[in-house]
């Protein structure tokens, strides 16, 4: 009976030995695994930062051309974007670096609970592939050829919509919805926001 009961004992203590190096080994996959979605990770803290700023940069754009003289427009656009520039190189190391701190805690518990070991290796060896990188090097040609041929053939359509939007915006805000000559026909433009300078 004590042999038993020693035996038992010993294969209790084998099998949560086992369990903690099986976690142990699962936790190290995960980490790997977090490591590798560095890029992705600093991608989403770049968009938050340049999203940000968008909309002041947007309202800066459409101030620059509708009430800055013109002989003054270049100085002033390259002032502003000194300052969008200055904003994104003070606040991207701030979200990306917290973001990567953040990232064992918020994404590995996801991780442990819905991979397996197997499926952890599977999606590691798949990350760090020649494969995975070339597609990744692909995937800005494949959505900018679609992007290009889906406006192309939608434009005729989203024009309309577009100056009929402008044309309601303007009256609900009670602006003039008149357009300004020559410019009938066309679709409203606005003045393209430069994005920061990207590091």
């Amino acid at each position: 009976m004590k042999k038993t009961l020693k035996l038992a004992l010993v294969a209790a203590t084998l099998a949560t030995s086992s369990i903690g190096w099986a976690q142990d080994g699962k936790a190290a996959l995960v980490k790997q695994l977090i490591d590798l979605q560095r890029p992705g990770i600093e991608v989403l803290a770049r968009s938050l930062v340049e999203d940000s700023s968008a909309p002041i940069a947007q309202a800066g754009s459409g101030y620059l051309q509708s009430q800055v003289p013109a002989e003054k427009r270049e100085a002033a656009a390259k002032a502003a974007d000194a300052e969008l520039k200055k904003y994104f190189d003070e606040a991207y190391p701030i979200l990306r670096d917290k973001a990567m701190a953040l990232a064992p805690t918020t994404l590995g518990p996801v991780m442990t609970e819905n991979f397996s070991e197997d499926e952890l290796r599977q999606l590691i060896a798949w990350l760090s592939s020649p494969l995975r990188k070339k597609y990744d090097e692909l995937n800005p040609k494949m959505g900018e050829a679609l992007t290009k041929q889906l406006v192309a053939e939608t434009k005729p359509t989203i024009e309309p919509k577009l100056r009929a939007l402008d044309a309601s915006v303007a009256k609900a805000l009670g602006a003039p919805t008149s357009a300004p000559a020559g410019a009938q026909g066309k679709a409203p433009a606005a003045a393209p926001a430069k994005a920061p300078a990207k590091k």
